[in-house]
């Protein structure tokens, strides 16, 4: 496991910072990619390096412009056994509303720049024979949400890359699959009052919220042996909210 190396895009995020822990804690080398908070980064391969004896690298590009992809492949030291697609951020709008470059930003995060990366670095994994690619996608990319139109389709966009990707790439070994989290503990709630997040576990069979190591939890089984017959999957994680 130690001579494995994670890439994790939007590792400065709730999910993203939960999954380079475990990662670590499980051997993995890591490679955090952060687009803004870079201090968040910095630290979190601090405290990895200190308490899990791995090796981390830190790296910076904007997936949700042209050319992100590159920017952030030319700034990775080694070749990822394992891809965790993480980066990504919500809309809340009627499709009425939404501005062109709004909708030109949320493809190229969640859609385009996934799919340039996974294709930038197929060819060391294809060579060796083996490897693991994660996409954190949403439920709403299941069910989609109205006047979340527009993330719901990015989202189901990931799913189907996900699918058509596994069957593509598993005479080579590589798995390819999803998971799929309800409402999870992250900023992405932060707009979200006291009350509403109330109502929202009311309607949530378990009753809370997930909390990120949960679904970290989710994408280190996706990555590991354990997984080993898996491949094309979009594991829900949502507390019987969808089911």
């Amino acid at each position: 496991m130690t001579s494995r190396w994670a890439l994790i895009t939007g590792a400065s995020g709730g999910i993203g910072q939960a999954a380079a822990k475990k990662l670590a804690q499980e051997g993995c080398h890591v490679i955090l990619h952060y687009h803004k908070n870079e201090q968040t980064a910095v630290q979190l391969a601090a405290e990895l390096e200190e308490t899990c004896h791995i090796q981390t690298h830190v790296v910076q590009a904007d997936l949700a412009k042209m050319g992100g992809a590159d920017e952030l492949v030319s700034r990775v030291p080694v070749s990822p056994d394992i891809l965790v697609l993480n980066s990504g951020k919500s809309h809340v709008g009627l499709v009425t509303d939404t501005e062109k470059d709004v909708l030109a930003s949320m493809v190229q995060l969640h859609v385009t720049s996934p799919y340039e990366l996974t294709q930038h670095l197929l060819p060391a994994m294809i060579q060796k024979k083996t490897g693991h690619i994660v996409a954190i996608s949403s439920i709403w990319g299941e069910t989609g949400a109205s006047c979340e139109v527009l993330y719901s389709m990015v989202k189901g966009a990931q799913n189907a890359f996900i699918k058509g990707l596994a069957k593509e790439l598993a005479p080579s070994g590589i798995r390819a699959n999803a998971v799929s989290p309800g409402a999870v503990h992250t900023d992405m709630m932060k707009s979200f009052t006291q009350e509403d997040i109330e109502m929202l576990e009311e309607e949530i069979p378990l009753g809370r919220l997930a909390s990120p190591e949960e679904i970290a939890d989710v994408i280190w089984f996706l990555a590991s042996k354990q997984s080993s017959y898996m491949t094309g999957q979009i594991l829900s994680v949502n507390g019987g909210w969808y089911c």
